[in-house]
């Protein structure tokens, strides 16, 4: 698959298979005979949607959008905390936990490759994530509430910063032989279908900040800004130099996979490239090799010149070790770009919902993927206004219509219980992206 489950994604599945089955639910990597059929016949289903012609165009495009080259804009759709709506539990077949997560993974694939049809490329290929864990800094956030994907609040560690010192770059360890036996599982079960392929998410932000903020507090970071520059340098610096370690050690190991395909890179569109991986590739892969991210989005209340001290000299020597690197989310980079274009090989670009798009059009041009970010809230609502979709989408194209573009639907929390609704708005993103 291109993109494997959210965490949220797996945890509710393990917490409803397990109250399903009066707690029977376990680990044991075991697929019975009845999971299989079920299994197989969405593997079939993602194979012979591979399989379309339709699905190497689709390919092409994002190897020349990556490059660089103009072509329409390309629509990504992903319902992301919404996916619990389109496919409930209760549609779920499979009894086993294992199967209930596999079986989820492949009902997503089947419903983007023949209910939504957006441009995301459906591949033949089934992913399976290392099984491994992973401590914290030596002192985590205490967390109340966010079940569901609700909200919540949590109780930052770090109260003074002579705790600074109590602080451990976190540590993975890989159960080998587990992996080995989920990996021959999968290949028994569905090798023969589909590609079966070892390839784990290690991250999905270099950005740091969101383990800032986990550990020192949102409002307290900015305090620090004026109150405890020094001691804000040093979590910093700390923070940086255990995510180079973590880099460090998964390049060392050969536990890097490739996501210069159908990888879901950035926030917001997919890895495709001829330009990776870079020369004197030999099959284990380097980080130069793949596509880094970063972000900040947790800064948006800080200043430029405050990011510009406090946050992106710290993420430049992370992403300074990628190939390729995509930047940004939710927040808006139209006053931080002195700093972002500042970034090696930067390719791709998020330019959110609250960010000037025609300031950004100016400022991306043709030398970088402009990452489009229609507000979510358009899904949310009560009431799905086509209109108003259409006429915001076809406005936002008009203003990029010289840049490379893509059009990138996500962060959608409720779909209120209407699959209908991200099927339509592909459609309409579709119309809009051809008729530019």
């Amino acid at each position: 698959m291109a993109s494997g489950l959210w965490k949220g994604d797996t945890q509710m599945i393990v917490q409803e298979t397990a109250a399903r089955y009066g707690g029977r639910a376990s680990s044991e990597l075991v697929i019975d005979g009845a999971d299989r059929d079920v299994l197989r016949v969405l593997a079939n289903q993602v194979a012979e949607l591979a399989a379309r012609p339709v699905e190497q165009e689709k390919r092409g495009l994002w190897y020349r959008h990556n490059g660089l080259e103009h072509t329409r804009p390309l629509v990504f759709c992903d319902p992301e905390n919404s996916w619990h709506e389109i496919i409930p539990s209760e549609k779920l077949k499979c009894e086993g936990i294992l199967a209930r997560e596999w079986e989820f993974q492949l009902r997503r694939e089947v419903f983007w490759g023949a209910e939504m049809r957006d441009d995301r490329v459906i591949e033949a290929c089934f992913d399976v994530p290392h099984v491994y864990a992973e401590s914290d800094w030596g002192m985590a956030p205490v967390k109340t509430g966010g079940h569901d994907g609700g909200s919540y609040i949590w109780d930052s560690p770090i109260k003074r910063y002579s705790q600074l010192d109590d602080l451990r770059f976190p540590q993975i360890t890989v159960d080998t032989p587990a992996t080995e036996r989920k990996l021959d599982l999968a290949n028994d079960v569905l090798g023969d279908l589909l590609e079966v392929r070892l390839k784990t998410q290690w991250w999905w932000t270099l950005g740091m900040t969101w383990t800032l903020v986990d550990l020192r507090g949102l409002a307290q970071i900015m305090y620090d800004m004026v109150d405890h520059p020094d001691e804000l340098h040093r979590l910093m610096t700390f923070l940086r130099d255990g995510h180079l370690a973590k880099l460090d050690y998964l390049e060392h190991n050969g536990l890097l996979s490739l996501n210069t395909g159908g990888s879901y890179v950035g926030s917001g569109g997919f890895g495709w490239t001829h330009e990776l991986p870079r020369p004197g590739f030999e099959g284990v892969v380097r980080t130069c090799d793949i596509w880094g991210f970063a972000e900040s989005q947790e800064t948006v209340g800080v200043s430029p010149r405050m990011f510009g001290e406090f946050v992106f000299p710290y993420q430049v020597p992370l992403l300074e070790r990628f190939g390729l690197n995509c930047y940004g989310c939710c927040e808006p980079l139209d006053k931080r770009w002195q700093y972002v274009e500042q970034i090696p090989n930067l390719r791709r670009v998020s330019v959110s919902p609250w960010a000037d798009r025609a300031k950004m059009a100016d400022l991306l041009g043709d030398r970088y993927v402009y990452s489009l970010k229609p507000r979510p809230t358009d899904l949310a609502m009560d009431s799905f206004d086509e209109g108003r979709i259409r006429s915001i989408l076809r406005e936002d194209l008009r203003v990029v219509r010289d840049c490379i573009v893509e059009v990138i639907m996500k962060d959608t929390h409720t779909i209120q219980g209407d699959p209908w609704r991200v099927i339509r708005w592909v459609q309409i993103a579709r119309e809009e992206a051809e008729a530019l």
